[in-house]
């Protein structure tokens, strides 16, 4: 910033005189040496002045108003009263055996959930994989501007599918979705969601 007796403001508040010699010792000979060339603060710097920023300026004239704050978490909200789950975890899964004869053929994970109302209680389902991707291709269609609120659910994995580590990543990632979910106002009021918890 361009002072009136010619100086410039550094970034770090010290004024600075393009014509003043350098206070800093000279790294070869370790004593004090007078700059070559002259400090030249940069040109914005010159030729404005502070205040000078006409997009700095408020027109306070142009309010209409105080600003108006709206509580949506009152009881007449229609947001509030759709959220009743607290949380909702995924406590294990059990492999559910398909024809013996044939190495796992039409055997399935089934995933044993626990959601906790807001209430205090909590109740239990029993739900499949697919019906977990069911969900979620149902919440898209029902709700096409909502699609980025809803993660993906884990990939299938027809080689992995019945291993233990795959099974409690999948576990995680099922668990987060449910969650995501449940915890959405604007999802669990749905009959979409209804179907899937109470179908």
């Amino acid at each position: 910033m361009e002072e009136p007796n010619g100086s410039a403001s550094s970034h770090d508040g010290r004024w600075l005189n393009p014509a003043a010699p350098s206070d800093k010792p000279d790294a070869e000979d370790g004593g004090m040496k007078e700059s070559d060339a002259p400090l030249v603060s940069p040109p914005y710097w010159q030729t404005r002045a502070r205040g000078d920023s006409l997009l700095s300026e408020v027109d306070t004239k142009r309010c209409s108003g105080p600003i108006r704050l709206r509580d949506n978490t009152e009881e007449e909200s229609d947001l509030s009263n759709a959220c009743w789950a607290r949380s909702a975890r995924i406590d294990d899964y059990v492999i559910v055996s398909g024809s013996v004869s044939k190495a796992g053929l039409g055997s399935y994970v089934v995933w044993n959930c626990t959601v906790e109302t807001l209430n205090g209680g909590s109740f239990k389902i029993r739900r499949r994989y697919s019906e977990f991707d069911r969900l979620r291709n149902n919440l898209v269609k029902t709700f096409p501007h909502a699609g980025a609120a809803l993660p993906e659910i884990p990939p299938k994995s027809l080689v992995h599918r019945f291993q233990p580590k795959f099974l409690e990543k999948r576990k995680i990632g099922l668990a987060h979705f449910l969650n995501c979910v449940l915890l959405n106002p604007e999802f669990t009021g749905s009959p979409v969601v209804k179907e899937f918890l109470f179908g």
